[in-house]
């Protein structure tokens, strides 16, 4: 079976979409964001492509794209369309794949489901990405019941920002979660410096594997 992992956040603007650059350079795999709001500046998928250095033809089309930087539902409505989230199906791929969700892991696609729902059917490894900063505990334990309440499968917590180790330590062991890693932040946020920092970080050979 193809690689595949999902991966969302405990919140917006954690730093999801750079985690999920350096994961498809690493691993030469496709990248997918089903549901882009907001189309004002760079979206996540050219931000994907220019800091992983993914080929274009490994950019797979949004399955929606909404201009209204905000939730999926309220984008929509502005928009006037209705997102199905039924339709809403991974693409086959020779290579491996990264599907990058909106948000956080409950953030509303439409008035009556989540990402989650939707995470829920595809039945596909999810890594969760989460602060290291005050506050992330408990929004990183509550994202972590979320999933798991739908029996979705967590592969693990990959961590960004500064080094704080109580926080590595407290949440895996209270969440019962493995600890991918922590991606720093990096000033300048250039491709090689992301791909060196990844490597440094994190073993790269557990996500090949699709194991710990």
């Amino acid at each position: 079976m193809t690689l595949r992992f999902v991966v969302t956040g405990t919140d917006t603007n954690i730093g999801k979409t750079v985690f999920s650059a350096a994961l498809a350079d690493a691993l030469g795999a496709a990248y997918w964001k089903p549901v882009q709001s907001g189309l004002s500046g760079e979206t996540d998928s050219q931000t994907v492509q220019r800091l992983g250095r993914i080929p274009p033809e490994r950019i797979v089309p949004e399955a929606w794209r909404l201009k209204t930087p905000a939730s999926p539902h309220v984008a929509a409505r502005i928009a006037q369309v209705r997102i199905d989230p039924e339709a809403l199906s991974p693409p086959s791929m020779e290579s491996p794949l990264v599907i990058e969700g909106a948000g956080g892991v409950l953030v509303p696609l439409t008035q009556s489901e989540v990402f989650a729902d939707v995470f829920a059917r595809w039945q596909i490894p999810v890594i969760l990405c989460a602060r290291t900063e005050l506050g992330t505990i408990n929004h990183t334990l509550l994202s972590l019941e979320a999933l798991r309440r739908r029996s979705i499968s967590v592969f693990g917590v990959a961590f960004i920002g500064n080094e704080q180790t109580d926080t590595l330590e407290i949440i895996p062991q209270l969440g019962n979660v493995n600890c991918l890693g922590r991606l720093p932040l990096l000033d300048p946020l250039t491709p090689c410096a992301l791909r060196q920092a990844f490597q440094v970080h994190f073993d790269i050979s557990c996500f090949q594997k699709g194991l710990l």
